[in-house]
């Protein structure tokens, strides 16, 4: 019986986390529960799993890690404030089952610092397909890291084709059903330059080899080649739960999480190379992945003004990752990189973001 906290509970993982957690009241103990603003779900959620500690916004989710016993922190906060999160599961020695890639791409080397081999466990699709994988050989056997991408709303157009989208066709994502920020990041491709990013973080694999391709159907989640040729994909129809069922009892699988393939049907996957031109925001996230220091929180913390601004109507969608890249450009990283150090380059890169914005 594994002890579990879902910080995040009201949101997509979070909620698709407690369904995993109530078809296996057997394996599974919901000991603490947390989210931002909805204080009626977190409600109905606490009544029903008969939880006492609860938590209302971040301050409080940290709080609730270091003081409640727990054997899995499954962090599904939204954005880098569930950094302190992150770091506070790690120091406490619990699984830290990680669906907040932002805290550990802005967190960088604070994270990985206090983490210990293992602990980390990707809810990722893309990154627990990863970790499925890399089991199937010795790490100086694997030649690079394949990461796929749907391609979002505008696979196949020109950077000129992207110039007129809308906030309404940019959240009109053909697989997943996400927030407004993550689906917006989709279109852009920007969750996938954070997503490798995250890649080199977890797995110690070099950015030269690591790759993306576009894959539309989104059932290889993503691929492990190794020296001798060989790679090993994993595959299964888009259902998060199954990416999050492992993350909450890694290494072992929860049986009837997920839906099996149906091979009895004519089925065809396509592969196809990524247009940098249209969407630079992954070579731009190698470069700041290379860079590290407060770089990839620059980053992250741009792209959110940037997102914010196009919804509101302020910001082209092109504007989006060309605001990205002139905040990176001028950023100055600190002598030396803590928390503090940290959240000023965040507030430098929201505040630089809103002056470029508004000119």
């Amino acid at each position: 019986m594994r002890r579990i906290i879902v910080l995040g509970s009201t949101g997509s993982i979070g909620t698709q986390a407690l369904e995993v957690i109530r078809a296996n009241p057997r394996r599974f103990e919901l000991v603490g529960l947390a989210a931002g603003s909805n204080t009626e779900m977190l409600a109905q959620q606490a009544q029903e799993f008969r939880v006492d500690d609860t938590a209302l916004g971040a301050d409080e989710a940290q709080a609730l890690v270091r003081d409640v016993e727990a054997d899995v922190v499954l962090n599904a906060i939204t954005g880098s404030i569930g950094l302190s999160s992150t770091l506070e599961a790690l120091k406490a020695g619990r699984t830290l089952a990680l669906a907040n890639k932002e805290s550990l791409i802005v967190g960088g080397e604070l994270v990985l610092a206090v983490a210990s081999d293992g602990q980390i466990v990707p809810v990722d699709s893309e990154h627990s397909a990863l970790a499925q994988a890399l089991r199937s050989g010795a790490k100086d056997e694997v030649r690079r890291l394949v990461v796929t991408a749907s391609g979002g709303p505008f696979r196949g157009r020109t950077r000129a084709e992207l110039a007129d989208v809308t906030p309404a066709e940019a959240l009109a994502h053909p697989t997943w059903n996400m927030g407004r920020v993550v689906t917006t990041n989709s279109a852009t491709l920007v969750n996938k330059g954070l997503e490798v990013i995250e890649a080199h973080l977890l797995f110690d694999v070099d950015y030269d080899d690591i790759e993306v391709v576009v894959h539309p159907q989104s059932i290889v989640h993503s691929m492990v080649e190794f020296v001798d040729g060989s790679t090993i994909a994993q595959a299964s129809p888009p259902d998060m739960r199954l990416a999050i069922s492992l993350g909450l009892d890694w290494p072992h699988r929860v049986g009837g999480v997920g839906r099996p393939m149906d091979w009895t049907r004519p089925t065809q996957w396509t592969f196809e190379p990524l247009d940098d031109e249209a969407f630079p925001s992954v070579a731009l996230a190698k470069a700041v992945g290379r860079a590290g220091s407060t770089f990839p929180a620059v980053y992250n913390a741009a792209n959110e003004q940037a997102v914010d601004a196009f919804h509101d109507g302020r910001l082209p969608f092109l504007g989006i990752v060309d605001t990205i890249s002139a905040v990176v450009d001028a950023h100055e990283p600190p002598d030396q990189l803590t928390v503090e150090s940290l959240n000023e380059a965040e507030r430098w890169a929201r505040e630089r973001a809103d002056r470029l914005i508004a000119s």
